[in-house]
């Protein structure tokens, strides 16, 4: 039987159980096929998809609104700075009337209290395409990315480097939930959220993932399928310096990542600092699959709204 998602919200991947994200994985694969052998796909022709974008974006704008068209779809990119909102308009003010025109929200921002304030006071679905907790479309195109390329989930080992915030939050969802075991580069000082870290533990204890937060370079890398790595700061935050000192040893190089299995697979969601958490040579080598995971958030993207809009 297939899960039921038409009307769903996709705030976090841990709203969802295995079962319903390989369904999203196996709509994904088929878009991809009728995608690259250019075969129409416009299964939402006349939906209408309000794009509210909070934080800077390349990849996840981009994607969603060729998602959108490639459905048949129309998609509305409403800067924030030309919405009343920016003027003091409350979200449920807002959210009442997108829900009224459009058949759903696709909402990239800070809090995620504010894309769980739109679900609230909307009655169509609201997509989230980041917040500071999660990035759940991110999760969708690594785990499409993976199988992909090492065909399932059995007995993989991940380890990531980077800060330990949004895109560190989903991995522990995604990679407990699919029995993946994950290791996470954790200098002092830096912990993940206690909601996330509390959901992961109880994922790895039902599937038998490990979940290591470890301040141990070789700990990590040694035996790992997948090397993940992700910027170490983000816009705005007053620590830049230390926080590219504080996680130095960690760089990936190809030395460090000659270290892990011979047939390890290299991931960056983007965009990346050439000399901060990883080098140019690991980029453009032979083991990255970057360009792909690149290309997995469209088609995960187009399955998400595919399935979710009613």
């Amino acid at each position: 039987m297939k899960p039921l998602m038409k009307g769903r919200d996709f705030l976090t991947l841990m709203d969802f159980d295995k079962k319903e994200v390989e369904f999203f994985l196996d709509t994904a694969a088929e878009l991809k096929h009728l995608h690259r052998t250019r075969t129409p796909h416009e299964y939402l022709k006349g939906r209408t998809v309000a794009l509210i974008f909070e934080k800077l974006s390349t990849r996840t704008r981009t994607s969603f609104q060729a998602a959108v068209a490639h459905l048949g779809a129309q998609s509305f990119y409403m800067r924030p700075d030309e919405m009343q909102l920016a003027r003091g308009e409350p979200i449920k003010d807002t959210a009442r009337v997108i829900d009224r025109y459009c058949d759903a929200l696709v909402i990239r921002t800070y809090g995620q209290e504010r894309a769980e304030e739109y679900a609230q006071y909307m009655e169509n679905p609201v997509i989230n395409a980041l917040t500071d907790l999660t990035h759940p479309c991110q999760g969708l195109a690594d785990l499409l990315t993976i199988r992909e390329k090492k065909g399932s989930f059995d007995g993989l080992k991940l380890f990531y480097v980077g800060d330990i915030f949004n895109v560190a939050h989903t991995l522990m969802v995604m990679c407990t939930m699919m029995g993946i075991d994950i290791y996470i580069a954790q200098p002092a000082g830096y912990e993940p959220d206690t909601r996330i870290l509390k959901f992961a533990k109880e994922k790895a204890v039902e599937t038998s993932a490990k979940l290591v937060l470890t301040n141990n370079l070789e700990e990590g890398i040694t035996g790992a399928d997948i090397v993940y790595a992700n910027t170490v700061h983000s816009m705005g935050q007053p620590d830049i310096q230390k926080r590219i000192g504080d996680f130095a040893p960690f760089q990936i190089s190809e030395s460090v990542l000659s270290k892990a299995k011979d047939d390890v697979i290299f991931m960056h969601p983007l965009p990346a600092y050439r000399g901060e958490e990883v080098t140019d040579d690991v980029m453009e080598g032979f083991r990255s699959v970057i360009w792909e995971q690149a290309e997995n958030r469209l088609h995960t993207e187009k399955a998400v709204l595919s399935l979710v809009i009613s």
